[in-house]
């Protein structure tokens, strides 16, 4: 699409093309470039979806140092926000984290990741929120708002289809356009639109076949051109290979700075007339305002409120802690009295974040074993270790056998055994992607020797992505699902096993029975520097419902210590926007927060392939015993849409629609059908569709099934040939109309189809006047 014109005066206007250059790359690892002349000052960034990572010195340290960070709250990440299902608490984690970044000088927070847990290898997936757009888009767009509205700039990322880590930097996205715009690029959408980030991530990968950061429709053409995006685009850092071609697709700000050298690329490339000038200064004059923006917070800068940010975090993992499974309400443990045997060396040394990039220096540290301790009035808690964390200490069969030997002995000893296992640091990081979902062979060894002498067991995971529980999750009665909870989530597992908070969280992503039945693992993670997606719009909890694939915990469960019912499901239409209401009780012996899920299913007879049903809206509320609460869940008429590669476009298909409302994917408590009318077809017919397509379009369907009738009444015994046996029409419809016009005895000569395809587009225009 045409590059608009800058405004006049451009702040591009005071500047040379050398001077203008120099701002579309950084000044350093994590600072942009200043100018003086222009009004633009320095903006330091910061890496930090969950909490920041500032190197101690300044704001301009080595990217590659991932461990000298400054303090700072490390909040649960993105795999653990996700399973909350709660937009208000992103939000406020999101204030927090921004408070801290205008403590510490900080215009940008490297943040929100809303890709889509394409696969449960991707080695990454503890940065994002869910196989579901809306749940990341709901997600990520909260954190956006409360970074945004305390004056600090978020950058979504990572834009688009990165679901892997193998090949990162230069592996392309094979992915159709359907799945592109329904799956990858619908979250994206979402925030954009909604929530109006200052700036957009561009992805190291390629999709179909062209670098991101060199990829001017999905830059320009749909970012900046469809969604409305004002904001810059930055390049991941080191994603770009070749600078002009990236500055002319759209992409503003390379990162890291390259000490000037492809600052000179650019001046040279406008000298020459490889690069329009207008180009880079459309360029300087987004940059230009971002710089302004993002160095002018709310609150002045100030000390970090550390025990308040603590506390959030701590609040925050309570709501993201997931109880898959409780087996004669096990839980929640009685801290008055009986003895707790907690064993497991993630109890003692626990892992509360992902490696890699957002890898934060916590300001403190709650450990689970001291917080069960703690909390603990009566109950004797007592630890064994049963396995080191690989290199902890020099691993070997003896050194196993003792900490095996002393759990058992302790697990036979106590009333209840806490089994802390999951997945080590070196399992999953940012870089690359793992193997197999499957927890350490050691681990899934001493819950069988626990279990031999004592089936009271409790067993609480610690890991950044889905791991393998179809073999042992049968023998276990309660099963938690800890994920990566922060500085504070030893404190919120405590608090959960012990009752003082009743778990809430629910899935965010399916728990398959095993690897292969994911639904990308055919083509994960690709070969040759290609990875084709497949599986389609088929992503997630879609597959698995599309191939009725048994799960372990499908996607949005989620156990609480009371219960729930569900009633009076019904639904208005006004102005485009579906009003799903429904009655939800505590039906159960305490108070508790429930996760409503609205899903749609639907039409029956659509002509394209979809999904059982779709998430399309949830809402989280809090019941005390015995309350009733009225809740209404708004559904947009357009979110029923799906996007038409023939037509180029959304489109809502007419029919009868599945409105559900469920504890899950697959709890579904409630079920209504509702009438949805469709758009009007924006196919123009030619003699090149099929017979078929002709049938089923709207206008030209009846037009011409009675071209056909308007045949047989003429010539009765021409006009019961082919195309009157329902035989020989399914034969011919794939056929083009074209060539059936050839056939002897056609109902539709040749010379009359220009003037059959003139009368549909006739009666379209008079039906899209009729609309209007």
């Amino acid at each position: 699409m045409p590059q608009r014109k800058p405004s006049h005066p451009s702040p591009a206007a005071a500047l040379s093309v050398a001077e203008k250059a120099s701002l579309t790359s950084g000044a350093g690892d994590f600072v942009t470039q200043e100018s003086a002349a222009a009004a633009a000052p320095a903006v330091m960034l910061s890496d930090g979806p969950h909490g920041l990572r500032l190197p101690k010195e300044s704001g301009d340290g080595g990217q590659l140092d991932l461990h000298s960070a400054a303090p700072a709250t490390c909040f649960p990440p993105a795999v653990a926000l996700g399973s909350s299902w709660n937009p208000e608490l992103a939000e406020q984690v999101a204030g927090a984290i921004a408070a801290e970044a205008a403590a510490y000088g900080v215009g940008v927070v490297l943040g929100p990741g809303i890709n889509i847990k394409r696969s449960p290898l991707c080695g990454r997936n503890f940065e994002y929120f869910s196989e579901d757009p809306l749940v990341s888009s709901e997600l990520g767009g909260a954190m956006v708002r409360g970074l945004q509205d305390a004056g600090v700039g978020a950058a979504l990322k990572h834009y688009a289809a990165n679901n892997q880590e193998t090949d990162r930097m230069r592996v392309s996205a094979d992915v159709d356009e359907r799945p592109l715009r329904e799956i990858y690029l619908r979250a994206f959408e979402r925030v954009v639109r909604r929530d109006r980030p200052w700036s957009v991530m561009a992805s190291y990968n390629g999709v179909n076949g062209v670098p991101v950061s060199e990829n001017a429709r999905l830059l320009t053409a749909v970012l900046r051109g469809e969604w409305g995006f004002d904001g810059i685009v930055m390049s991941d850092w080191g994603a770009v290979r070749d600078r002009v071609a990236a500055l002319r697709a759209g992409l503003d700000l390379q990162m890291p700075g390259t000490g000037g050298r492809t600052d000179l690329e650019v001046a040279a490339a406008v000298e020459s007339g490889a690069l329009d000038e207008a180009v880079l200064d459309l360029a300087v004059e987004r940059l230009v305002r971002f710089a302004r923006r993002a160095t002018n917070p709310v609150h002045s800068p100030g000390a970090i409120d550390v025990a308040g940010h603590h506390g959030l975090a701590g609040r925050a993992a309570d709501q993201c802690v997931v109880l898959l499974k409780n087996e004669s309400a096990l839980l929640p443990l009685d801290p008055s009295g009986g003895s707790v045997a907690v064993i497991g060396e993630l109890a003692r040394t626990p892992r509360f974040q992902g490696a890699g990039s957002s890898q934060v220096t916590p300001t403190r540290l709650d450990v689970p074993l001291d917080s069960l301790r703690e909390l603990a009035t009566g109950a004797d808690v007592r630890f064994a270790a049963g396995y080191a964390l690989p290199g902890a200490e020099a691993e070997s069969t003896d050194a196993d056998t003792q900490l095996f030997n002393e759990a058992v002995r302790l697990a036979a000893d106590s009333e209840t055994v806490v089994l802390f296992l999951g997945l080590p640091a070196q399992d999953e990081s940012e870089g690359f992607d793992r193997d197999h979902i499957d927890l350490p062979a050691v681990q899934t060894e001493l819950l069988g020797r626990v279990l031999a002498v004592n089936p009271r067991v409790v067993v609480v995971l610690s890991n950044g992505g889905v791991v393998r529980t179809a073999p042992w999750q049968g023998r276990v009665p309660a099963l938690v699902e800890g994920w990566l909870l922060g500085q504070a989530g030893g404190g919120a597992l405590a608090r959960v096993l012990f009752g003082a908070v009743n778990p809430s969280g629910k899935l965010a992503e399916t728990v398959p029975l095993r690897l292969e039945d994911s639904p990308s693992h055919p083509s994960f993670p690709g070969e040759e520097g290609r990875s084709r997606y497949g599986e389609g719009i088929f992503v997630g909890y879609r597959g698995y419902d599309a191939r009725r694939c048994e799960v372990a915990f499908p996607f949005g469960h989620g156990l609480s210590y009371t219960t729930f019912g569900y009633d009076g499901l019904h639904v208005e239409e006004a102005d485009g926007v579906f009003r799903v209401g429904l009655t939800v009780t505590n039906t159960g012996s305490r108070g508790g927060r429930e996760i409503v899920q609205i899903y749609s299913g639907g039409p029956t007879d659509s002509r394209v392939l979809r999904p059982v049903r779709e998430l399309r809206g949830f809402i989280s509320l809090f019941l005390e015993l015995g309350e009733s609460r009225d809740v209404v869940v708004e559904v947009a008429r357009h979110d029923l849409a799906y996007f038409s590669e023939r037509e180029d476009g959304w489109k809502v298909e007419g029919g009868r629609y599945r409105i559900e409302a469920g504890a899950s994917s697959r709890d579904i408590r409630a079920a209504v059908e509702v009438a949805v009318e469709g758009d009007p077809s924006k196919i123009r017919l030619t003699g090149r569709n099929t017979l078929a397509e002709w049938l089923e379009h709207p206008v030209g369907g009846p037009l011409l099934s009675e071209w056909f009738a308007k045949a047989r009444a003429e010539a009765p015994q021409e006009g019961q040939g082919a195309l009157a046996d329902p035989v020989m029409r399914r034969f011919l419809a794939g056929v083009p109309l074209d060539v059936i016009c050839e056939f002897p005895q056609s109902p539709v000569p040749p010379a009359s189809l220009g003037a059959l395809a003139d009368a549909v587009e006739a009666r379209m225009a008079e039906d899209r006047e009729r609309r209007s």
